[in-house]
């Protein structure tokens, strides 16, 4: 790709950063992409984080309310007021770094980029809120407002950006135009995971992610029981940045990258319960690029192949996911294939060069769709 000039990205994200947790993860890759094809990445995020800044991005922070400092994702009372300011602060940073794209990870940044009237608007969807409000709200509430949401804001970005088809398909469903939404899949650079070198006799069960609802950790539970039944004293380990977990296990502190990635170099089965169908769960990705042995349930398995890769069972069947569980257990030469597998998926498919050309393609469409405030003019892309 050959440029006349570099492009200034605004990438912006309405959540702490940086946190090991997937969204941010993503919003830290997309950055990196940018920067590495030789453009400036502007990251604007809340006041707030998990962890040391990484010294190889350009962090732009919202004032932050004193009493607010949640990292969990979902509906807060700060919300509103955290939003707000960082609608004032991605207006300042698009003003001064005359930003020439505005690339609006999730819900959320997607509304305060709207209001913030920052154009050119690229939505990068991390996933539908008719799926994943009615576990904060409840079925009808949640759904309701879920329907709302999806039929209301993605269609006002120039270009929606979906991790998979059927995010997609749902999204022209609720008006966006087909010709201005392209799918691209998250990233992963296998180069910054070691992969799982050693193979134990009996290795732990890792789940490695946040706590909520849509995470359906209670199948892991049950799950669990089930496995014990055949390997009494079989080890459950939840890796996560919260201070405790909703069901039984052995707690692992991971607030930042480092000790997160700590955990993905030990031999593990690594598990995967989320049935919600519109995300895509980065978790996932991480667990390849360290060459993890995964089951995940089928709603979620986007980027597994059933026997390949990984271990894919029905939504929600605990029988199933344990006899998977189990089978991985007492198989290292299995584990150590689909580990490898998976591996080799994550490199071949999440090549950050390629996603990273793929989405600056975007760029280029959604600059010439729209009236940007800085005009296209001048650039190959």
């Amino acid at each position: 790709m050959s440029v006349e000039r570099p492009l200034n990205v605004a990438v912006v994200g309405a959540c702490p950063f940086p946190v090991p947790q997937g969204s941010q993860v993503f919003l830290g890759d997309c950055a990196r992409m940018i920067r590495d094809a030789g453009h400036a990445a502007h990251l604007v995020v809340y006041g707030y984080a998990s962890g040391p800044d990484p010294e190889d991005l350009h962090i732009h922070r919202a004032w932050n309310p004193p009493w607010a400092s949640r990292l969990e994702a979902g509906p807060s009372w700060a919300k509103p007021l955290q939003d707000a300011v960082l609608a004032r602060r991605l207006r300042d940073v698009v003003r001064r770094e005359r930003i020439d794209i505005v690339d609006a990870h999730n819900y959320e940044a997607l509304i305060v980029a709207v209001l913030a009237g920052t154009r050119p608007l690229v939505y990068h969807a991390h996933n539908a809120m008719a799926d994943e409000l009615p576990h904060f709200l409840g079925d009808r509430a949640g759904t309701a407002l879920g329907r709302w949401l999806d039929r209301t804001w993605p269609r006002r970005a120039d270009w929606v950006i979906a991790p998979h088809a059927r995010l997609r398909d749902y999204l022209v469903e609720c008006g966006c135009a087909p010709e201005r939404i392209s799918v691209i899949p998250p990233s992963v650079d296998v180069r910054l995971f070691e992969s799982v070198s050693k193979r134990v006799d009996r290795p732990p069960v890792l789940y490695a992610g946040n706590c909520d609802a849509y995470q359906n950790l209670g199948l892991l539970d049950a799950v669990m029981e089930r496995v014990r039944r055949g390997i009494p004293g079989a080890e459950l380990r939840i890796a996560t940045v919260a201070k405790r977990t909703p069901i039984p296990g052995t707690l692992i502190r991971t607030p930042d990258t480092a000790s997160l990635d700590s955990v993905l170099r030990e031999d593990s089965v690594f598990v995967c319960p989320r049935i919600s169908w519109s995300g895509y769960p980065i978790k996932l990705l991480n667990a390849m690029a360290a060459a993890q042995a995964i089951v995940c349930c089928a709603g979620s398995a986007h980027p597994l192949t059933d026997e390949q890769d990984g271990l894919v069972v029905p939504d929600n069947d605990a029988e199933a996911f344990a006899e998977a569980v189990t089978r991985l257990l007492g198989d290292a030469g299995l584990r150590r294939r689909l580990g490898g597998n998976a591996r080799r998926t994550a490199e071949l498919n999440h090549l950050p060069a390629e996603i990273g050309r793929r989405t600056l393609d975007v760029y280029r469409r959604a600059c010439t769709a729209s009236r940007p405030r800085h005009p296209f003019k001048g650039y190959r892309v």
